[in-house]
C-alpha cells in the first residue's frame, strides 16, 4: 500500500451519534451489529393521509440532557441533534477545548433540509392566528447553516465555518471537505459529519408524490430492504454525527487515541437527471475511483464497503453497476452493507452515521448486516453481508453516497498503523 508522506494526515479521535438506534456511539454500533430495526410507526407529523406511515426517529429525544432549555426552544431540531452528536465527539476525543488553539478549530457539517418541522409548524401558525405570531427566532432555527454556525458557538470553534448542502452526499462531502482544509494546513482540528431532522408533514408529502417513500407499512422493521428484490422505497430516517478530525501531528502532540485515518476523497457529478441516478452508475465509479487515487491504494486492497444503498428500485441497482464498474471482477469478493436497512434514509446526515458505522468496523473488526434482505435481485448479485453481522479483519474501507441533482460522494477509511 503506498502512503502519501507529502501532505498532512488526517485522522479520527473521536465520534459522537443521536441516531434511530440509539444516543451514543456505542448504542448505535450495538444496534447495527445485532441487526435491529429503529423503524417503526411515524409520530412525528400525522402519516395517515400518506402511502407511507413509519419512519426511523431518534425515540424519546430530550435536548436538556446536552443544551440549556432556553437554547434548545431557539433551536431547530436538527441543530438540536447536532449540537449533543458534537459533544458527545468531544468527549469520546478527550479534547481539551480551552487548551485549544481555537482559531485553528472548524466545523463543516452536512445538511440537506435545514428546519423542515419549523417551517412546518411556522405555516400553520400563520394561517390560524397570522403572521406576527410566528417565533422571532424562526430565520436562525430554519437555515441549513445554523447547525454549524451553533456547533461552533457551542464549542468556540473559531476557525472554518461552512455547511455542505449537497442532499444526500452532504454528510459525506463535508467530512472530505475537512479533510482538504486540514490538508492544506487552513485547521488543525475540524469537527465534522452532518444532521438531519426533515420528518414533518411537509418532507412526507413531497417524497410521497415522488414515489419515492416504501408503502410497506405493515411491517415496519422489514420495509427497508437494500438492493433486495422486493424493496419499493426508503424509508424517511433523521439523526446526527459528528468526527473530530485532526492532523496526525495534532493529534499526536496531545496523546490522542487514533481510531483510523481519513485517507481518501473523491467527489463528482453525474450531470444526468434531477433526482435519478446515472443508471449505468459511471458517475458514482468514478467518485469511488477518485477516492481510492487519493488514499494511494488499488481496487483490490479494499476490504469493506458501506454502501449508499437506500432501498430504491434505481439506486440499489446503480450503486451495484458503479461498484462493478470501479471494482472489475474484484466487485464479487468485497463485502457491502447498508446501515439504512436498520434506520431509514437520514437524507444529509446519513454520511454521518455511515462514517461512523466504517470507523467501528475497522476499529472492531465486524461488518453490520444489510438486513431484511430475502430475494434476490438479478441487478444486484454482490455480497451484501446478507442478515447476519461477519468478523473481518477491514484494514480499508469505503463510505458511499449519493444525493439528489447527481451529487456523488465518497470516503476512503483506513486503519490506523503508523507512519
Amino acid at each position: 500500500m503506498t502512503v502519501q508522506n507529502h501532505r498532512r494526515r488526517v485522522v479520527v479521535t473521536g465520534m459522537g451519534a443521536v441516531t434511530p438506534l440509539g444516543t451514543s456511539v456505542e448504542a448505535f454500533w450495538q444496534g447495527l451489529v445485532a441487526g435491529r430495526s429503529g423503524i417503526g410507526p411515524m409520530t412525528l407529523c400525522d402519516p395517515s393521509a400518506y402511502p407511507c406511515r413509519i419512519s426511523g426517529e431518534v425515540s424519546n429525544w430530550d435536548p436538556g440532557q446536552f443544551i440549556n432549555i432556553r437554547e434548545a426552544r431557539r433551536m431547530a431540531r436538527f441543530t438540536q441533534l447536532a449540537v449533543a452528536a458534537a459533544q458527545m465527539a468531544v468527549a469520546d476525543a478527550r479534547i481539551n477545548l480551552e487548551g485549544l488553539d481555537r482559531t485553528r478549530a472548524g466545523v463543516i457539517l452536512g445538511n440537506g433540509n435545514g428546519g423542515f418541522p419549523t417551517i412546518d409548524e411556522t405555516m400553520r401558525i400563520i394561517i390560524e392566528k397570522g403572521g406576527m405570531r410566528i417565533s422571532p427566532f424562526f430565520f436562525p432555527m430554519i437555515l441549513p447553516n445554523m447547525a454549524a454556525a451553533t456547533v461552533s458557538r457551542v464549542l468556540g470553534a473559531q476557525g472554518v465555518l461552512s455547511t455542505v448542502t449537497t442532499a444526500c452526499a452532504a454528510s459525506t462531502q463535508s467530512i472530505g471537505d475537512a479533510v482538504e482544509v486540514i490538508r492544506r494546513g487552513a485547521a488543525d482540528v475540524v469537527f465534522a459529519g452532518g444532521t438531519e431532522a426533515g420528518i414533518s408533514e411537509l418532507g412526507l408529502a413531497g417524497f410521497c408524490v415522488m414515489r419515492a417513500l416504501s408503502t410497506q407499512n405493515e411491517d415496519p422493521q422489514a420495509a427497508s430492504r437494500p438492493f433486495d428484490a422486493r424493496r419499493d422505497g426508503f424509508i424517511p430516517g433523521e439523526g446526527a454525527a459528528i468526527l473530530v478530525l485532526e492532523s496526525l501531528e495534532h493529534a499526536l502532540a496531545r496523546d490522542a487515541k487514533v481510531l483510523a485515518e481519513v485517507a481518501g476523497y473523491g467527489v463528482t457529478s453525474d450531470a444526468y437527471h434531477p433526482v435519478q441516478p446515472e443508471e449505468n452508475g459511471a458517475g458514482a465509479a468514478r467518485a469511488i475511483l477518485l477516492a481510492l487515487a487519493d488514499a494511494g491504494v488499488t481496487p483490490a486492497e479494499v476490504d469493506y464497503i458501506n454502501a449508499h444503498g437506500t432501498s430504491t428500485p434505481l439506486n440499489d441497482a446503480a450503486e451495484t453497476r458503479a461498484i462493478k464498474l470501479a471494482f472489475g471482477e474484484a466487485a464479487y469478493r468485497i463485502p457491502i452493507s447498508s446501515t439504512k436497512s436498520m434506520i431509514g434514509h437520514a437524507l444529509g446526515g446519513a454520511g454521518g452515521m455511515e462514517a461512523v458505522a466504517c470507523v467501528k468496523t475497522i476499529v472492531d473488526g465486524m461488518m453490520h448486516p444489510t438486513i431484511n434482505y430475502q430475494f434476490p435481485d438479478p441487478e444486484c448479485d454482490l455480497d451484501y453481508v446478507p442478515n447476519q453481522a461477519r468478523k473481518k479483519d477491514v484494514r480499508v474501507a469505503l463510505s458511499n453516497s449519493f444525493g439528489f441533482g447527481g451529487q456523488n460522494a465518497c470516503l476512503v477509511f483506513r486503519k490506523f498503523e503508523g507512519f
